[in-house]
């Protein structure tokens, strides 16, 4: 984790796009608090099918990957800093939050925006003209798509996600990270989840 944090200073002093693929949502509780450092009015669009804003007290199944954006928001202290301003959060295509989690959410003012929900033009009205870190987490996608650790039904399309990264401008973009992805055993079944999630985020990268 420090590693992780460490690899984003470097990469946002030397003026860089940081990208990173990882394997659980607990990476960001290192990754968001070194941005947030070093990029001022920081947005964050935590696209996911989850709040993963529940904390020690809160959890119900000790999953630190569910705790990671309350972490990086400083609503506990995960060792590895806070900075994120959860009123500067969005909170995309998220559809499966504990009651004492949505709470967290309520009191912190994290913009939560549902699947039912979603409008590029709104979420680039929400974003403006600031530095935007993307999430996301392929769980955010109906199932079937791109395979992740959790199947949450009611999800978005491959094609609704990339109509909200294309409404970001290019240059606003502060660091990309995409977590959460589980490739299945078959050849051609991999092949396709990884060329539909390629395909999704290409908006990203011009």
């Amino acid at each position: 984790m420090h590693d992780l944090a460490h690899a984003v200073d470097r990469s946002l002093i030397a003026g860089s796009l940081p990208l990173l693929v990882v394997n659980t949502c607990s990476a960001s509780l290192a990754t968001l608090p070194a941005a947030a450092r070093h990029v001022e009015d920081l947005i964050v669009l935590w696209i996911d099918a989850h709040g993963d804003f529940n904390t020690p007290d809160t959890t119900g199944s000790g999953y630190l990957g569910g705790m990671a954006l309350a972490g990086a928001s400083g609503i506990w202290d995960s060792g590895y800093g806070g900075g994120v301003n959860p009123e500067r959060t969005l909170l995309i295509g998220a559809r499966d939050i504990d009651s004492a989690e949505f709470n967290l959410l309520q009191t912190a003012k994290v913009q939560i925006i549902s699947p039912a929900e979603i409008d590029e033009a709104d979420i680039a009205r929400r974003i403006g003209s600031s530095p935007v870190w993307v999430h996301i987490d392929w769980d955010v996608l109906e199932p079937g798509f791109v395979p992740a650790a959790y199947r949450i039904a009611d999800g978005l399309l491959p094609d609704q996600l990339k109509a909200i990264l294309a409404a970001i401008p290019r240059s606003q973009i502060a660091g990309i990270e995409l977590a959460e992805l589980e490739l299945p055993d078959d050849p051609l079944a991999a092949e396709r989840a990884v060329r539909t999630a390629m395909e999704t985020v290409a908006p990203l990268f011009g």
